[in-house]
């Protein structure tokens, strides 16, 4: 009987992109994919991924509150039970799938030739969080490690990734891009995704909410909320004419694999800009970064964050 290889995943596109390196075989013939407990996007995620037919070889299970003991691939390379799981594991082969703009934030640590403990991007941390982040860099530098990402990484960077012994694995959602389209996308011709950019303190809510109805009252809109997304927020933006709010729950790179030629997505900074590309573009849909005007940010969003943040490749 063949050992079936563990995912650990703690997002919906952490949870796709699972799917994909185990249809990439990244993982081996057998594969099961762990939701973390208690993230309902992850079971809207699952039940969505089911109704496609999962590649063969591969389980989705139930959510776990707890890590298996013995995890191949992660997403989250920052999490703190991730790293304190490595740290309790013998040094190996580790996977770790996309997880959004933070898989960027990793390879620039990863990229540079002294040890920085992997921290996420924002953290203010204690000197014991800080000394794990330490302790699960230098189990990355003793372990065989590959990153499996549809981002777009410059040269520079990917050359310096595998100079530090990091394997780069690249992918555009080919098993994805295989399957039909589960359901029809919205009527409306414009759909913007959602951002949690306000939620973190780093918009400010009257300018993104004022710029919403600015756009709904030139055309009608299908919103689309971003998981971390304040539900106040939501409530605020489902009352206002001329926007109809879609609770997907699953990514939007399943939820929108239906639109047609003539609609269009616009969306602040994120790295699903780049994905929805990948899979709507051969479709003629137009996929549109909006750019985040200065008077947006808040006093919290240093000029380097801000860099950092409308810097994602698209």
């Amino acid at each position: 009987m063949v050992e079936q290889a563990s995912a650990w995943v703690e997002s919906p596109l952490q949870m796709l992109c699972a799917v994909e390196a185990h249809h990439a075989g990244l993982l081996g013939p057998a594969s099961v994919v762990i939701p973390r407990a208690g993230l309902r996007p992850l079971q809207a995620t699952r039940r969505e991924l089911e109704s496609l037919g999962l590649p063969d070889g591969l389980v989705v299970t139930r959510p776990r509150e707890r890590m298996p003991r013995r995890v191949l691939a992660v997403g989250d390379a920052f999490s703190g039970r991730v790293q304190l799981r490595w740290l309790l594991s013998s040094p190996g082969r580790i996977v770790i799938v996309d997880d959004g703009r933070a898989t960027l934030n990793l390879l620039e640590l990863l990229a540079e030739g002294r040890f920085r403990p992997l921290l996420r991007a924002r953290a203010e941390p204690s000197p014991t969080r800080t000394a794990l982040g330490l302790a699960a860099a230098l189990r990355l530098r003793m372990s065989e490690v590959s990153i499996f990402t549809a981002l777009p990484v410059d040269d520079a960077l990917e050359r310096a990734v595998r100079q530090a012994g990091v394997q780069l694995v690249r992918h555009d959602f080919p098993w994805l891009r295989a399957q039909p389209p589960s359901a029809e996308g919205p009527a409306e011709r414009t759909v913007v995704l959602g951002t949690s950019l306000v939620r973190n303190g780093l918009v400010h809510r009257d300018h993104y909410l004022r710029w919403l109805s600015d756009l709904a009252a030139r055309e009608p809109l299908a919103y689309y909320p971003h998981r971390r997304e304040d539900p106040t927020d939501v409530a605020l933006i489902r009352e206002r004419p001329g926007i109809t709010v879609h609770d997907a729950g699953a990514p939007a790179e399943l939820t929108l694999r239906g639109l047609d030629a003539g609609q269009r997505v616009l969306s602040l900074p994120s790295t699903a800009i780049t994905s929805l590309r990948v899979l709507l573009s051969p479709r003629g849909v137009a996929v549109e970064p909006v750019h985040v005007p200065d008077d947006w940010w808040t006093s919290r969003a240093a000029p380097a964050l801000r860099s950092h943040l409308t810097g994602v490749p698209g």
